[in-house]
């Protein structure tokens, strides 16, 4: 009986090492299954987020008549546009924030992926979830950070979920507030954090969901697909300013 017990700590201590260090690389666990994965789904969603390229952001109009393309930013967006063309999975739809900016990025892609128009959705747009930056929530109006994580929530319970058939890869054209806080839900942090990353102009974000619910960060802010002059990232704003516009 003492053998026997002793080889069961050595086998459970063996185990429980072999745990450890699986968690620290992040390999070759099984992850949890979400509880609100859909009933009989069966297929991997790949969602690429594309943030929109660089804009005229001291345009006097509104997010939806003005704040268009500059000639770079329509520059990164047929770049991405080659390189969406060329991705190993075919793309299945390509959705687009409503915002001036986004359109004409997504505009640009489609190009690119011919038979996707883009779909324009007002989930997708730009707006500022609660950051424990206490600068930037004193900038806000009564309730506008509120507001804004439950529309962003709603969208990620949206796109965030396995396919009800096969495989598919959608792409999500929008903004940098909303990836930032995506990404955070996807790792499972915080997502007052959101302010901790920044993310290029054009960059593509890539997140796998299982058939099981679960979820993997494949990039983050990928834009080697543009040259170094064409890596573009959101410009520092005095900290009395909020990240309104992104």
């Amino acid at each position: 009986m003492s053998h026997g017990t002793g080889t069961f700590t050595r086998t459970a201590a063996a185990a429980l090492l072999a745990t450890i260090l699986a968690a620290s690389i992040g390999v070759g666990l099984p992850l949890p299954a979400r509880a609100d994965s859909p009933a009989g789904s069966q297929g991997t969603r790949t969602l690429i987020l594309v943030r929109h390229g660089l804009y005229e952001n001291a345009d006097p109009r509104d997010d939806d008549t003005g704040k268009g393309l500059t000639e770079d930013g329509r520059k990164q967006a047929r770049l991405t546009g080659a390189r969406l063309s060329a991705w190993p999975q075919r793309i299945g739809a390509l959705y687009a924030s409503t915002m001036t900016r986004a359109r004409e990025t997504a505009a640009i892609l489609a190009e690119a992926l011919p038979g996707h128009a883009p779909r324009l959705t007002r989930d997708l747009r730009e707006c500022t979830p609660p950051t424990d930056r206490a600068d930037i929530m004193a900038g806000l109006g009564p309730g506008e950070a509120d507001t804004c994580r439950s529309r962003l929530e709603d969208a990620f319970a949206r796109y965030f979920r396995p396919t009800a058939g096969g495989d598919s890869t959608e792409v999500l054209v929008c903004h940098g507030n909303v990836i930032r806080y995506f990404v955070c839900r996807v790792l499972g942090l915080d997502p007052v954090r959101w302010l901790a990353m920044t993310i290029a102009n054009c960059s593509l974000t890539v997140v796998q969901v299982r058939p099981d619910g679960t979820m993997r960060l494949l990039s983050f802010s990928d834009a080697g697909h543009l040259p170094a002059a064409l890596q573009t990232y959101p410009a520092p704003r005095p900290a009395a300013e909020t990240m309104r516009g992104r």
